[in-house]
């Protein structure tokens, strides 16, 4: 029987998650996981499948497995309307330069390829092209996500275009992979779709590790928490 853990934490959405899951997945099993070190453990425990961190705080639990997994980086499985796509960086400590944003696109390239997807990727900055020049954060922005754009283009053969602040065109476009100008907007961007709009999220895919984890947001619902179990269920197979 497969296993796979979860972090119960304040919000008690999490166990009636856990049993709705049940009833549809009767040959996986649940382990409910009550604090972050516990949570850890399952994460390097072999003998469990997939590890979701529902309503746990996510701070100490990422410090830690980044001492076992140190290239750690997010990107969040929104089901919009009516298509799918990927947003990183989501953590707000990731993606802090062009170097980790291409990494993390390379990453997202990789999962939807083996999830059977096209990549189609949408590149943000915090301003629009003709905003260069107002403000030294707006205008190295417009110029990273520039640099992000030629690096792409030049190191893949994926589709991939530079948006700028104009995200309703990336979403518009059906591009299928959205990279934030750093994870703090990209933090937004998600609680903005998701907690306040209510578009479906899988949970975020967690890169650089060897595990299934899938991470979430305290505030999630409980439709939102079976999805993350669900993602994990299929991703561990």
């Amino acid at each position: 029987m497969k296993t796979i853990a979860i972090g119960v934490g304040e919000n008690e959405n999490i166990i009636q998650a856990c049993h709705i899951f049940k009833e549809k997945h009767p040959k996986t099993d649940i382990k409910l996981i009550y604090s972050d070190e516990d949570l850890v453990k399952s994460v390097l425990d072999k003998n469990i499948d997939a590890v979701v961190r529902g309503s746990l705080p996510a701070s100490n639990i990422m410090q830690e497995l980044k001492q076992h997994y140190p290239n750690l980086s997010r990107a969040t499985y929104v089901n919009g309307d009516e298509y799918e796509f990927l947003l990183s960086p989501v953590g707000i400590d990731e993606g802090m330069n062009v170097e980790e944003r291409y990494e993390i696109t390379l990453n997202c390239i990789d999962f939807l390829k083996k999830v059977g997807k096209e990549p189609k990727i949408a590149i943000l900055a915090e301003g629009r092209k003709d905003d260069f020049g107002r403000g030294k954060e707006v205008s190295n922005s417009i110029e990273e996500s520039e640099k992000l754009t030629q690096l792409i283009k030049e190191n893949t053969s994926e589709e991939v275009q530079n948006y700028y602040i104009l995200i309703e065109k990336a979403i518009n476009s059906k591009s299928n992979i959205i990279i934030a100008p750093n994870g703090r907007v990209g933090n937004i961007i998600f609680r903005a779709l998701v907690l306040l709009n209510s578009w479906p999220s899988y949970g975020a895919v967690t890169f650089g590790i060897d595990r299934v984890y899938i991470d979430t947001s305290r505030d999630q619902s409980i439709d939102g928490y079976v999805r993350s179990l669900i993602l994990a269920n299929d991703l561990s197979k």
